[in-house]
């Protein structure tokens, strides 16, 4: 496996200068809109903390995490996600903590962009799975700095290896990731496009750090 500095293609003895500019190119390389991938993107994400302290712990927990996917590639699970979209909830005068909530969603006529269903591999993030059913969530960073992402779990769970901005709080109330988050259970109930609610206000980044970035 090669080294953060390695990864992020500096010296061993590079300053922290360096390291910044070296992490701002390569990760720029790196991201899924300029051609890179996910795995790619966490990498240098992994190996730029890890250069900046001394270890390697990070850059290991991804490559192991990357072998294990790699791995069970081929014995992939298909997860069933019910959706329904937070706007509709605003807009019909629903609550999140309606316990029938997703009942009233498939007994109305809803658009399947405002609620449905739809499959997801197990190496895939929720949001990749939504756009390859062309789907268009939010999202901005893709890379678990912010919350424009965010869903919350109503039923089942999900796996997210990074994130940088969620207390443990809000994952113990059920909000995830989806840029990152990846199903483990075999079936899931989420409401994506939870960004405004207003326990996520500060962690939410403006339109246009990727140029990619759907309007707030």
């Amino acid at each position: 496996m090669d080294s953060p500095h390695e990864i992020l293609g500096v010296d061993d003895d590079a300053s922290a200068e360096e390291l910044k500019r070296a992490y701002k190119r390569r990760v720029k390389d790196a991201h899924p809109d300029h051609g890179g991938s996910m795995a790619e993107f966490q990498l240098v994400k992994a190996a730029y903390e890890d250069a900046k302290a001394g270890t390697r712990k990070r850059t290991r927990s991804i490559a192991d995490t990357s072998a294990n996917a790699a791995r069970e590639k081929k014995n992939r699970v298909t997860h069933e996600i019910e959706y329904l979209d937070y706007e509709t909830i605003v807009e019909r005068g629903w609550s999140l903590d309606d316990a029938n909530l997703f009942e009233r969603a498939a007994a109305a006529d809803l658009t399947k962009e405002a609620y449905g269903t739809l499959t997801a591999e197990s190496d895939e993030s929720v949001l990749e799975a939504a756009e390859r059913h062309g789907y268009t969530w939010p999202y901005a960073c893709r890379g678990g700095a912010c919350a424009n992402c965010a869903v919350l779990l109503r039923a089942g769970d999900m796996v997210q290896p990074i994130d940088h901005v969620l207390p443990e709080e809000m994952t113990d109330r059920g909000f995830r990731l989806s840029c990152l988050g990846q199903p483990i259970s075999q079936d899931l109930q989420l409401v994506f496009n939870v960004k405004h609610l207003p326990e996520l206000d500060d962690l939410r980044l403006p339109p246009g750090p990727f140029g990619k970035v759907l309007n707030d």
